[in-house]
């Protein structure tokens, strides 16, 4: 089963709780939380404060990116404000597999992100106790820009490592996505798709559509 994570950054801040709900009740499965703390990525996004005041509105699970530094100082706030799934960079965390467990003992389904020009290689010796992995198909950092064709080798290239190792770990795929380029995405072996802009222009008749593609895979 393909899931539908529509990211909140393009939504309407003024009306989040009225943009959740049009997003479940038209097929959503998970929302997408963007946290940039204007040091690992050129943007300040949102914190603990506000993943909380989603999470008291929102019967769908939230899946909170982590775009900062030093990840492993927040985990337990975020996890504990509601996150259901959590991710972090490598390129931003020291010691990965001490985070991991962390955010794993805290009951978290967890993953690591990957920048655009991170090689897959980095995660070799962690991929077993990954819940999933997240591509960046941008460079992170702002929403609604153009999804970067070569990222399709990378995740082609760590589903068959996955199925070669015989592993559940999912990949989620962000940047980029959105109703014209999401199949090619999906045949590349994503699992859980995010979309932002590309759901946000429309939100009822986009997420209906996104849902209707995901459907046709499995």
């Amino acid at each position: 089963m393909k899931l539908l994570a529509p990211s909140l950054l393009s939504a309407n801040f003024a009306n989040l709780e009225k943009d959740i709900k049009i997003l479940e009740e038209n097929g959503a499965d998970i929302l997408h939380l963007d946290v940039m703390d204007g040091h690992f990525v050129p943007n300040i996004t949102i914190g603990i404060p506000v993943v909380e005041a989603i999470s008291k509105v929102s019967q769908i699970p939230l899946d909170v990116h982590l775009m900062i530094e030093e990840p492993s100082r927040y985990l337990k706030e975020f996890i504990k404000a509601g996150a259901s799934y959590i991710s972090f960079h490598v390129e931003a965390e020291k010691h990965i597999h001490r985070t991991l467990d962390l955010a794993k003992s805290l009951g978290a389904k967890v993953g690591v992100a990957l920048n655009p020009a991170t090689p897959i290689l980095v995660l070799e010796d962690v991929l077993p106790i990954l819940d999933f992995v997240l591509i960046m198909t941008v460079n992170p950092g702002f929403g609604g820009q153009r999804f970067l064709e070569f990222t399709l080798e990378k995740v082609r290239k760590l589903k068959n490592i996955i199925k070669e190792k015989s592993l559940n770990t999912l990949i989620e795929v962000d940047g980029g996505i959105k109703l014209d380029n999401v199949e090619k995405v999906l045949k590349a072996g994503a699992d859980i798709i995010v979309s932002g802009s590309g759901i946000f222009s429309n939100p009822k008749e986009n997420t209906k559509k996104f849902k209707q593609i995901l459907k046709s895979y499995f």
